[in-house]
């Protein structure tokens, strides 16, 4: 795709410093190879609430509807002097976009940068040649169980028998798990054709069923390798040997506390971008909205001192996997490694004898890193 719309939503906190950057790296990459991005800015989360009423009002949402993809940055919680349990909440906005767009697989790289090596709580030397992707599931599952795609199955604290007890329930159908299987194994193609699948078969129905949809995907991947492997297990793989890993796919609790585990590797959360991708095609892709893995983090907006590095590697997987854009998104990649390998750090990764610069200055510099690439 040489030509592409893409919607920049900043929203709230750090989001609008952190989002900045993206673009620019997108502006430097339009420029470098030729393209033609359509910007469009929309308003989520907490100014959304102030000036229209709801945390992402329909016109912004058709805006994204007519986009191929949707940069995002962050939504936070009400502040304190406004908490309260009904009218409009910041975080809907991303509910509404993952629900009726349904992005239902969660992509999220992991690849401690050799120049970090010292910034992550494990030994260099288990570190090296760690690059793994997670591909969790997004839209089903336990996080679900409440909603009316489960009848007469609830999540609920009650009453009975004299005692309080509570409930939750774990539903995934065979076309859930396929769809979202189906898309780490044509990643792994891509990459070093190793499919991890993680699950709890030894206890639950679903990972039975998991495991029963993933070997029949893998059938029609016969240059994909795979294996199976309990939750547990994996969670220790992941800080004991990560470089074993290639693409890690799993449900969506699993996925949401690995995915936490693994972003240690790196030194810093501020360092992991995330895609979700959803069911429409695009020219280049799929449609998906991408954003840094942080939160909105209030107490530093304002103070130049966000990570940047998470919301300019959405920008990259955004030009990969919506755009089709491989190329580009390499480079991007590769300036951001630059920039670290050259001794520059942000606040929430100071090292010594490294040079600590502010949010607006690392963009800059990897912007500078781009338009220098052959």
């Amino acid at each position: 795709m040489s030509e592409a719309t893409i919607t920049v939503l900043p929203g709230d906190g750090v989001g609008p410093e952190v989002s900045a950057q993206a673009v620019k790296a997108l502006r430097a990459v339009e420029k470098r190879y030729g393209h033609t991005f359509t910007l469009h800015e929309g308003l989520v989360g907490l100014d959304a609430i102030a000036a229209e009423g709801s945390a992402i009002s329909d016109a912004t949402f058709e805006t994204c509807a007519q986009s191929d993809a949707i940069l995002f940055g962050a939504v936070g919680a009400l502040p304190a002097a406004e908490h309260r349990t009904d009218g409009p909440r910041p975080e809907q906005a991303l509910f509404r976009l993952r629900k009726e767009f349904g992005f239902f697989a969660n992509l999220r790289p992991v690849r401690p940068a050799e120049a970090l090596y010292e910034a992550s709580s494990l030994k260099p030397e288990c570190l090296k040649g760690a690059d793994m992707v997670f591909v969790r599931e997004l839209s089903a599952g336990l996080y679900y169980g409440h909603m009316e795609t489960v009848p007469g199955k609830p999540s609920e604290i009650r009453q009975r028998g004299g005692r309080t007890e509570a409930v939750d329930t774990l539903l995934y159908t065979e076309e859930e798990i396929e769809r979202v299987v189906r898309v780490a194994f044509d990643i792994a193609a891509g990459r070093r054709a190793r499919v991890t699948s993680v699950d709890k078969a030894n206890v639950l129905s679903s990972s039975v069923l998991w495991r029963q949809v993933v070997d029949r995907v893998a059938a029609d991947h016969p240059g994909v390798t795979h294996e199976h492997m309990l939750v547990d297990a994996c969670a220790m793989r992941l800080i004991r040997t990560p470089a074993e890993f290639d693409v890690i796919v799993t449900e969506n609790l699993f996925g949401d506390i690995l995915t936490d585990e693994a972003s240690m590797l790196t030194g810093s959360i501020g360092m992991l971008p995330s895609a979700s991708l959803g069911v429409r095609r695009t020219a280049g892709g799929r449609f998906g909205l991408y954003e840094p893995v942080h939160g909105s983090a209030p107490d530093i907006a304002g103070q130049d001192a966000a990570n940047p590095v998470g919301a300019v590697l959405s920008a990259a997987l955004l030009l990969r996997h919506s755009l089709g854009l491989e190329r580009e998104a390499a480079a991007v990649e590769e300036a951001v490694e630059d920039v670290m390998r050259d001794g520059y750090r942000v606040p929430d990764l100071h090292d010594e004898g490294c040079t600590v610069v502010g949010t607006e200055e690392f963009g800059r510099l990897i912007v500078h890193r781009l338009e220098a690439r052959p």
